[in-house]
């Protein structure tokens, strides 16, 4: 039996009718519109998904030029830096098992500042025109990064920053889920890494915070979602968040995802995406560290968030 059959049967078995989406290793809302059709407002009511209603698997995306190896285990990961407040609450479902929520499975995100740079790569210019890079008081290798573990209900909350555009990029978050990790100190090793993402925000959000300090510092033109090269339309299913909210009280993004935790994900860190080149009026002093960076010569940042629900690393 093919796996297109097997997602169907499962579909059905679940009380919903199996859209026409693509397997691979990866990511699923557990509410999907089909591919093609116009996504729905982020925060409407159709958005929202009974639990159990769909699971269907859908290809990931890549892990672009910025990742970064050994993310700290913690939820707050803005390490002052400014911006509209964003908690970002990622619930995580294990596909074959009627994608009930998948316990001590490990979320690691990372993302631009509010002007379009990531820490590590801090030399690396965002287009526009924009100041040089603010790395004062914050890790030049852990700022706007880290990880969670997910708890019983298979939630893993992050308290961050609205992200900054980057060259013909809409505005977006990366994200791994892995599983059979071991925590180290302050970082995690081992495991499989089961779904690499991007996760998207509605044109209307992204019009409204870019509209306040210090978002406005970054002039230029900054991609639009339909015209992004990695986000292609499917709402939810390729990682449209759910967002509440607005710009002056802060925002609130969500995302159901199911993923397979035997398979593993082989992320392309090429991406659709080029990577800018580095700035040549950047100050000397701009960082740019390229994975593997000597974690011993990088002293970590803040301190773990060691909240119940979501610290307990995950048992190999």
């Amino acid at each position: 039996m093919t796996d297109s059959a097997i997602t169907r049967r499962r579909a059905l078995a679940l009380g919903g009718a199996a859209t026409g989406a693509l397997l691979g290793l990866g990511l699923a809302s557990c509410s999907a519109p089909r591919r093609g059709s116009r996504a729905p407002a982020p925060d409407a009511a159709s958005n929202a998904a009974p639990d159990g209603q769909l699971c269907v698997l859908a290809p990931s995306t890549t892990e672009g030029p910025y990742y970064l190896a050994g993310a700290l285990f913690r939820r707050d990961i803005t390490e002052g830096r400014k911006g509209v407040p964003l908690t970002v609450r990622l619930t995580v479902r294990d596909h074959p098992h009627t994608c009930g929520p998948l316990k001590g499975a490990l979320v690691e995100i990372w993302q631009p500042d509010a002007w379009g740079y990531f820490s590590g790569y801090t030399a690396l210019h965002p287009g526009g025109r924009v100041p040089a890079a603010d790395t004062a008081g914050a890790n030049p290798a852990t700022c706007l990064r880290g990880c969670q573990t997910t708890g019983a209900d298979g939630v893993a909350e992050f308290t961050t920053i609205f992200p900054g555009w980057y060259k013909s990029r809409a505005p977006h978050l990366y994200v791994k889920v892995h599983t059979g990790v071991s925590r180290t100190g302050r970082s995690f090793e081992g495991g499989r890494a089961n779904w690499t993402g991007q996760l998207f925000f509605d044109d209307r959000y992204a019009d409204e915070v870019y509209a306040k300090a210090p978002y406005t510092e970054h002039r230029g033109t900054r991609g639009r979602l339909a015209r992004d090269r990695v986000y292609r339309g499917g709402g939810e299913r390729d990682g449209l968040m759910r967002v509440t909210g607005n710009a002056d009280r802060g925002l609130v993004a969500s995302l159901t995802v199911g993923v397979d935790p035997t398979r593993e994900n082989i992320a392309s860190t090429a991406d659709d995406e080029a990577l800018p080149s580095a700035d040549p009026s950047s100050p000397s002093s701009s960082t740019s560290l390229r994975p593997p960076y000597d974690e011993a010569s990088v002293s970590p940042y803040g301190s773990p968030d060691d909240a119940a629900s979501a610290s307990r690393p995950a048992t190999p």
